[in-house]
């Protein structure tokens, strides 16, 4: 890998991959596409951004003028595509928007990658490689008793936000049927760390507890996730891009599967003893139940041992230290909370999606 493009690269696990590979890896040259939308933050890169290495583009993968463009422009060896409307809650309010972005968007990116990787010379393209991110939720809910999510598995989306994600796998692997197009799929299950935009559950919560406002929690707070910290996930990536067999999937997760409820108590206790003189301590009081959203799965896990077998790799951070990580990220960096907080959109959103739901019943 030399030239690299990454698409959503201000969003929160491409940041964070884009600070990871720079980090690690001293001769990559790094293009990064994206639109800034709401959850796109240059502010994620303002300590990179005069790198030589390093180059920002705004565009939509959507607009087909602008991707071809760009593939004729610049020598790319890599794709990494995070760029994706990735909120459940939202794809609830208008579906059409994650359709758009993570259906049209992949394969527009799609067609206009197979295009410039048809003209390669023969080495170049037996190393090109296209890296689809995607998520553990194309495959639906799981019951109490069943065993985690393979590579196997058969997809079930359950929410417009699944499904759309189901619909971009299904179109980069028939790439590769078809074509043979060069790409690698990965399914990860729920990130956190830094750089996350406070609409998901773990910076919703730190943020809040902070602010001393109520914690929300949908219906019981018993849905199982397996949480994974962002850098391991980046980690991961890393090294299927180096190791990765094309044509194939890779399920990647941080080996937990806690209840929501748990998590945000435990962040709390976090706090407790970060900020022993917060006037909300103990910030357990601040849990609130509040009506669930529709279609919510009650429990996702993750089959990691064909990762951990073909290519080497495993979680180094376990969910204590990876929280205890995260919320002194929240706590240290008060002024990228901020700016995310004056934004329009996110106190619109915070007020439709959660000021209006109300206490639930209990």
């Amino acid at each position: 890998m030399k030239n690299i493009l990454i698409t959503g690269g201000a969003g929160f696990i491409g940041s964070n991959f884009i600070h990871h590979i720079l980090n690690h890896r001293s001769t990559l040259h790094i293009t990064n596409l994206d639109d800034l939308t709401y959850s796109g933050n240059l502010d994620n890169l303002k300590d990179i951004q005069n790198l030589d290495r390093y180059h920002f583009i705004k565009g939509n993968i959507c607009d087909p003028e602008a991707i071809n463009c760009l593939f004729q422009k610049y020598t790319f060896d890599t794709v990494v595509h995070f760029a994706a409307e990735s909120h459940v809650d939202r794809s609830i309010q208008n579906p059409m928007q994650f359709i758009e972005t993570n259906v049209v968007g992949t394969a527009n990116l799609l067609r206009n990658a197979l295009v410039f990787w048809e003209k390669l010379e023969p080495g170049q393209k037996r190393t090109f490689r296209f890296l689809h991110v995607s998520t553990d939720e194309v495959f639906g809910s799981l019951d109490a008793g069943d065993p985690p999510f393979s590579e196997t598995t058969p997809y079930a989306p359950n929410s417009p936000y699944a499904a759309s994600k189901a619909a971009s796998d299904h179109l980069v692997r028939s790439y590769y049927q078809t074509y043979h197009f060069p790409a690698i799929i990965t399914n990860c299950s729920n990130n956190y760390g830094p750089f996350q935009f406070p609409e998901k559950l773990i910076p919703l919560i730190i943020l809040n507890a902070i602010a001393g406002k109520p914690l929300p929690i949908y219906g019981d707070g018993r849905q199982i996730r397996d949480w994974l910290y962002v850098l391991d996930h980046c980690q991961a990536l890393l090294e299927i891009l180096e190791k990765g067999k094309i044509g194939e999937t890779y399920n990647i997760g941080g080996n937990n599967q806690p209840a929501n409820l748990d998590i945000v108590r435990q962040i709390c206790s976090i706090l407790d003893e970060l900020c022993p003189e917060s006037p909300f301590r103990p910030h357990s009081q601040l849990i609130q139940f509040v009506p669930d959203r529709p279609g919510h799965d009650r429990r996702y896990a993750m089959d990691t041992r064909k990762i951990e077998k073909e290519i080497g790799w495993q979680p180094r951070e376990n969910l204590e230290s990876g929280l205890m990580k995260t919320v002194k990220w929240y706590l240290d960096h008060p002024d990228w909370v901020e700016n995310i907080q004056r934004k329009p959109d996110y106190q619109a959103w915070m007020n439709v999606n959660y000021s209006q739901r109300g206490a639930a019943k209990r």
